[in-house]
């Protein structure tokens, strides 16, 4: 049977599972705050092409 704890993580584990859990919510957000600071908007572009 393995072990459910196998010790301590050494820093660079520590970051990189910090990175792989909160990186895309982090880059979701960096992609939301830069489309809304350029001003794009796809349902204005949407609705200017239909009429």
């Amino acid at each position: 049977m393995t072990p459910l704890h196998l010790g301590h993580l050494s820093p660079v584990e520590q970051v990189l599972v910090l990175l792989v859990a909160f990186g895309p919510f982090l880059l979701a957000a960096g992609v939301v705050l830069y489309l809304r600071a350029t001003g794009v908007d796809d349902e204005e572009e949407h609705d200017s092409s239909a009429s």
